[in-house]
């Protein structure tokens, strides 16, 4: 990262070279002396959880104001979704392989939505409507994809995990980034949200879509359009209408969100809360 200011201060990278040097002595081997920014044993401790927290946060937040994005378009969705055409290779069992096979339409309906998007990101100077996705495999692989497809950059929001932890190869490779907690990652992910779409997923998926509705309803987010793509899907897995009936929820926060279907159904209803010009993609 490039220095803002120029200083005729010595810099912390100067000094941790300069420690490197320093002859080996009981006193210099000492985790004691290490500076503390460079001491890992220090720096990953349960007493300095708050400062990862706060550089998980700055670390991305000064590169995305580098580049001068100022709003985003959020996808959601399954990691075990594949390209039409591949295996899934997530599948445990035969029923499993020919629903995730047949979910592969997600794939393309994610790819084609993030190319309306990146398409209006372009004409923007890629400084509003940018494509961000979770940055790994399946549906946010599509998402990341379509907007390479356009020659736009996006966003990957990676997150350190036993699988599914590796960035998909279509990712900006300046705008890839990775998260050793979810709530730093959740908090960039919403916080220049122009829109949020969710494909078919699993448990995080249904994190992301309840944390997103939860906090549009208690006000603590300003209400954008919320995407949920794939009615046959999400009717089998979700009924809103009996919290509703249950009075759990109010009868109007069913309406916090649009069920669509196609990516083009999905982008118009972008289109229109926002007033954007219509873009077509190539056939």
């Amino acid at each position: 990262m490039a220095r803002r200011v120029e200083t005729p201060l010595r810099t912390s990278k100067q000094d941790i070279d300069a420690t490197r040097h320093v002859p080996e002595t009981p006193q210099t081997l000492s985790s004691a002396y290490r500076l503390a920014f460079s001491d890992e044993e220090f720096m990953t401790s349960e007493d300095t959880r708050g400062i990862r927290f706060q550089l998980e946060y700055l670390k991305a937040e000064f590169r995305l104001r580098e580049r001068g994005i100022r709003s985003t378009v959020v996808l959601f969705g399954g990691a075990r979704i594949p390209e039409p055409g591949k295996p899934a290779w997530a599948a445990r069992n035969p029923t499993q392989k020919a629903n995730l096979e047949a979910a592969s339409r997600y794939y393309t309906e994610a790819r084609r939505f993030a190319q309306y998007a990146s398409l209006t990101s372009k004409a923007l100077d890629h400084r509003d409507f940018v494509v961000v996705t979770g940055g790994g495999p399946g549906v946010m692989e599509a998402g990341n994809r379509g907007a390479a497809d356009v020659g736009a950059p996006s966003i990957g929001l990676n997150v350190v995990l036993p699988h599914e932890q590796a960035p998909n190869a279509f990712v900006t490779p300046e705008l890839s980034f990775n998260f050793h907690y979810f709530a730093t990652r959740k908090i960039h992910f919403l916080l220049r949200a122009k829109a949020v779409a969710i494909f078919p997923g699993g448990f995080g998926t249904l994190d992301e879509f309840f944390e997103t509705l939860t906090l549009i309803q208690t006000g603590r987010m300003e209400r954008v359009p919320v995407l949920l793509f794939g009615a046959e899907f999400w009717t089998k897995v979700i009924n809103l209408e009996a919290l509703a009936e249950a009075g759990t929820i109010a009868p109007d926060d069913t309406r916090l969100f649009t069920v669509v279907d196609s990516a083009e159904e999905g982008w118009n209803c972008i289109r229109n809360a926002y007033n954007l010009p219509e873009v077509a993609l190539a056939t």
